[in-house]
C-alpha cells in the first residue's frame, strides 16, 4: 500500500511540473544586423525560431534567420563596400532561462550554417596600378551564435553575436578579405509556449 501511495505522489508531482509550462513555442523577431567590417552600414533582419521546452528553463530550437546588410571587404587595410545582400542562417539553437519570475534573462548558444549572399562587384584600388574588378561570390560557411536577452511573459528583446568565418581570397598577390561576423539586436515574441 504504501509503494501505491508513494507511486501516486510522484505521478502528481510530475503531473504538476509538467503542467508548469508549455514545451511547444514559435519566436518571430525583427531587428538590427551590424556587420564587424568598419566602414560598413547595418540593415534590417527578420527570424523564425520554432524552439521545444525540455523544462522551465532550458528550451531546443531551429533559428532561420535572413539579415540584409552590405557586404565589406578589406585591400590592404582599406575599406570598401560591397551591394547589399542576405546572410541566412539555419542554426540548432539552445537557451537557458534564469528564475521562475514573469520577466526571466537568458543565455543561449547556437551552431549551423551560414549562407553568405554575393554582395555584387566592387572595385579595387591597387597602389596606383589600373582598377581592378572583383566579384564577390555567395559562400557558405559552418559557425556559431551567442546570445542574451530577456524574456517578459510572451516578449523577447536580445542581442545576438554571429560568428561567422571570413572569406579570404588573393587578386595580383594582394589579400582580400571580408569578414562575415555580424551583431544581430532584435525584438519579438513568442507564439505558443509560456506557463499555464
Amino acid at each position: 500500500m504504501k509503494k501505491i501511495l508513494a507511486g501516486i505522489l510522484v505521478l502528481f508531482a510530475i503531473s504538476a511540473q509538467a503542467q508548469e509550462f508549455k514545451p511547444f513555442k514559435v519566436n518571430l523577431s525583427i531587428g538590427y544586423a551590424k556587420p564587424f567590417n568598419a566602414g560598413v552600414s547595418g540593415g534590417v533582419l527578420f527570424a523564425v525560431e520554432p524552439k521545444y521546452g525540455i523544462n522551465d528553463h532550458v528550451d531546443l530550437g531551429l533559428r532561420l534567420e535572413l539579415a540584409s546588410v552590405a557586404r565589406g571587404v578589406q585591400v590592404n587595410g582599406n575599406t570598401t563596400t560591397g551591394d547589399v545582400s542576405a546572410y541566412s542562417s539555419y542554426l540548432i539553437t539552445g537557451n537557458y532561462l534564469f528564475g521562475s519570475s514573469s520577466v526571466r534573462p537568458f543565455v543561449g548558444a547556437g551552431l549551423g550554417l551560414f549562407t553568405i549572399g554575393s554582395g555584387g562587384t566592387v572595385v579595387i584600388a591597387n597602389n596606383g596600378q589600373a582598377n581592378q574588378d572583383i566579384r564577390l561570390v555567395s559562400d557558405t560557411k559552418f559557425g556559431g551564435m551567442i546570445r542574451a536577452g530577456v524574456k517578459a511573459g510572451h516578449f523577447v528583446a536580445a542581442v545576438e553575436y554571429n560568428a561567422v568565418p571570413t572569406t579570404n581570397s588573393t587578386l595580383s598577390n594582394t589579400q582580400i578579405t571580408s569578414e562575415n561576423a555580424y551583431l544581430g539586436v532584435k525584438v519579438g515574441f513568442d507564439i505558443g509556449g509560456g506557463r499555464r
